[in-house]
């Protein structure tokens, strides 16, 4: 059973922030952000190596933002694309900040629910999935 979700967020709200307070407000157990088009006036961006976070100033219109939606967490990637069109991508951060608007779309999935343990393997909290709702 999929419900899908849209919503709206204006000047000054953080993305990450704001996408996280939605899944909460709407108690979505489990979800997949599909869709994500807007601006930002600033953006913080972790970068493949897991190491390095960098900071980008605006103009930046989001060319892509997906990710997982659990209760406590949402698990997003980003790009953007700067005044001169240069693209950057990587792990979304707090701080990406909406400059005029950001369109979301999501899904929940009503038969799961999403959470995240630590797994010893890879250092880092990963996505379960329990399919028994």
């Amino acid at each position: 059973m999929l419900t899908p979700h849209a919503f709206r967020l204006t000047q000054g709200d953080d993305l990450k922030q704001a996408v996280l307070a939605y899944i909460q407000g709407h108690h979505i157990l489990a979800g997949s952000l599909i869709s994500g088009v807007g601006c930002l006036s600033a953006a913080e961006i972790r970068l493949a190596n897991e190491k390095n976070e960098i900071t980008l100033s605006g103009p930046l219109e989001i060319l892509t933002l997906s990710g997982t939606l659990t209760p406590e967490h949402v698990h997003l990637h980003i790009s953007v694309a700067d005044a001169e069109g240069k693209v950057t991508g990587g792990h979304l951060m707090d701080g990406c900040i909406v400059s005029y608007t950001a369109e979301i779309c999501l899904v929940e999935y009503g038969n799961m629910v999403f959470s995240r343990e630590v797994d010893l393997a890879t250092g880092f909290t990963e996505l379960v999935i329990d399919k028994r709702r």
